[in-house]
């Protein structure tokens, strides 16, 4: 990879550990190469023609370390387009993965004691609705923080938020932007929303929405029985 010659600048935004918005210029390479298995094995696994992606930064910048990935597809890459394209999927890895960290430790979806493949499907098809709108919550209050609160929360939701949030020092009203909705339901989850506390992450959200449920169905019963 050293041989290729750099096929354009890609610039990438993203959040340092401790929050703050940067942006760094990738240097692009990118190589077809044919892979052999060794001698032992080679009666067993196929040679592979892969594409290698190389995107690092040339600069060293201040405070971090420089980005530097390698990766590895079956697919063809032969323009800097599909490179960046390429480069834009593996940047969704780390959603990816806290989205199925939600389905594993929210909704617990591996301890099914379900026997049958139709209702697994469908015990899937549900966690994912659930496990897709905990992950939303906690990307929206990063990125819409100013966004009104019926965006995220249903009336009945936002109804019970308001009357929980009575309790506290500030509490939540007609003008609290969706932000401020967000943090009560965290705190429903063990939030302790302090002044220098990052913001809310997927597991105290998961607790806020598992309790914030129980509450609504109270106050449905209540509503019911007059």
């Amino acid at each position: 990879m050293r041989t290729v010659r750099s096929r354009g600048v890609h610039k990438v935004e993203f959040r340092d550990k401790n929050g703050r918005v940067c942006e760094a210029r990738l240097a692009l390479t990118f190589r077809r190469l044919r892979l052999l298995p060794s001698r032992a094995k080679c009666s067993r696994y196929p040679e592979l023609t892969v594409t290698v992606i190389h995107a690092r930064e040339k600069d060293k910048p201040k405070g971090r370390d420089p980005i530097d990935w390698k990766l590895v597809t079956d697919m063809p890459v032969r323009t800097r387009t599909e490179a960046i394209e390429k480069l834009r999927w593996y940047a969704l890895r780390w959603k990816i993965e806290v989205f199925h960290y939600i389905l594993k430790s929210g909704c617990r979806i591996e301890q099914s004691k379900l026997r049958t493949a139709q209702r697994r499907v469908n015990l899937i098809a549900l966690c994912c609705i659930v496990s897709w709108r905990i992950f939303w919550l906690t990307m929206i209050h990063r990125s819409a923080p100013r966004a009104p609160p019926g965006l995220a929360f249903t009336t009945d939701e936002r109804f019970v938020l308001t009357q929980l949030s009575q309790q506290w020092r500030k509490p939540l009203s007609q003008q609290s932007c969706l932000a401020k909705y967000l943090i009560c339901l965290a705190r429903l989850g063990g939030y302790l929303a302090r002044t220098h506390d990052p913001p809310p992450g997927n597991l105290v959200i998961w607790r806020g929405m598992r309790r914030l449920s129980d509450l609504l169905l109270g106050a449905q019963l209540v509503k019911n029985c007059g």
